[in-house]
This record gives C-alpha cells, structure tokens and sequence, in this order.
C-alpha cells in the first residue's frame, strides 16, 4: 500500500472542495457610469489582463463582473460596433487571421 504524506492529502482534498470562480455577468460602465454593455458573455478578452483590453473597447469605462446573473437576462450593448469588431480581431489568434486573410 502507497502512503501519501498528510500534507499531499490536504492539499487535495482542499482543491477538491473548492468550486471554480466563473463570472455570470459582465457590466461595463462608461465614463458616465451609464451603463454600456451587460451580458454573460465578456466584451473583451479575459486570457489578458483588464487595463490592457478595457481601454480598447470602452475608453475610460469600468468592468465588472459577478457570479449573480440577476440583470443579465436582458443584455445591453452601447459599445461602438467598429471597437468591438477591432478588439474581436485581436482576439483572434495569428494563425487564424492568417487563414481568414484579415
């Protein structure tokens, strides 16, 4: 029989019982604080980090996001189409734009 030491075992068991963190809802506010995209799906790349793909999309607006999705059954989208399309590109991996010839 294989004898794990005790520490190796809580350290499982604590990885097991946690859930994983996914957010429900992502609100971005304008520099208003109007309300300018709201939806389940993220406006912008979350691989990266916010301060980077943020400016690209909503010059000057905050993110946030919860696990809660109350409010999120009926999405908004104020978000300049031209913006979005541009940060969906860079989304995109190279070889991708390569074979779509954009």
């Amino acid at each position: 029989m294989i004898r794990l030491p005790a520490t190796l075992v809580a350290a499982v068991l604590a990885a097991l019982s946690t859930s994983g963190a996914w957010a429900s809802c992502y609100v971005v506010y304008g520099p208003n604080q109007q309300v300018v995209y709201r939806n389940q799906t993220p406006p912008v790349d979350m691989s990266r980090q916010v301060h980077e793909t943020l400016p690209l999309v909503a010059p000057g607006g905050t993110l946030v996001f919860s696990l809660d999705n109350f409010g999120c059954e009926l999405p908004v989208n104020k978000l300049p189409l031209k913006v979005t399309a541009t940060a969906r590109k860079a989304r995109q991996p190279a070889r991708e734009r390569l074979i779509s010839g954009s």
